[in-house]
């Protein structure tokens, strides 16, 4: 190798990774940011649901990223966000076909959360900070670690809010039936939207009491 040939970094460096590792915890997109609060407060009720979503947005954010990042050195400044939300939109048709496809009671209890990944703040701001200024592999790892950020969130507290306000996970009942005949009852108030909020204050709190850099910043 020549003494100007750049080497290339590995696929998966530390640098990379980081990309992936970090949403999930110091910069995850809910906790952290604040952002996307509404998909957590309306589908969590139910785990399957929230998986679904999740794995959605998984598609959305990293498919989209690295559209932008091939598209960004030819995207007239004027017009970006307008490129963003077509890509977005594209993306999300694409994924609402398929769970209608394959997973039809999903995609109606879902109903217009789906749709709704188009307006996401946390895909459009990756989009716009994120694809617009890097190449199409960091743009990809880089959707895939805030989409998991999100969805580690959503799923946690659909797990609890399932789990107490219905006895069931996957609408399967996991609550011994002599749980009940000993005066144990479902807690009706988990499965209302105030609860989800009040299990995401519970993890946001969980978070910045482990994490020290998050403590540090304060």
């Amino acid at each position: 190798m020549s003494a100007g040939t750049k080497e290339r970094e590995p696929l998966f460096s530390a640098k990379n990774m980081k990309l992936i590792k970090t949403p999930i915890n110091l910069s995850n997109p809910i906790t952290v940011q604040v952002l996307g609060i509404c998909s957590a407060l309306a589908v969590t009720a139910k785990l399957k649901p929230a998986i679904v979503l999740t794995l959605s947005v998984i598609v959305v954010m990293a498919v989209s990223n690295v559209v932008i990042s091939l598209l960004r050195n030819g995207l007239p400044p004027r017009i970006r966000i307008i490129v963003q939300l077509v890509v977005i939109a594209s993306m999300v048709i694409l994924v609402d076909q398929v769970l209608k496809a394959f997973v039809y009671d999903v995609s109606k209890q879902l109903s217009v959360f789906v749709g709704l990944i188009i307006t996401n703040c946390i895909i459009m701001g990756r989009l716009e900070a994120f694809a617009m200024g890097n190449k199409p592999w960091p743009a990809f790892l880089d959707g895939i670690g805030n989409a998991l950020g999100y969805g580690i969130i959503l799923i946690i507290v659909a797990f609890f809010r399932e789990l107490l306000g219905s006895g069931t996970l996957f609408d399967v009942q996991v609550i011994p039936q002599a749980f009940y005949d000993f005066g144990y009852k479902n807690n009706g108030f988990v499965i209302l939207s105030p609860m989800a909020l009040i299990v995401v204050g519970v993890i946001i709190w969980v978070q910045r009491f482990y994490t020290r850099e998050l403590i540090e910043d304060n």
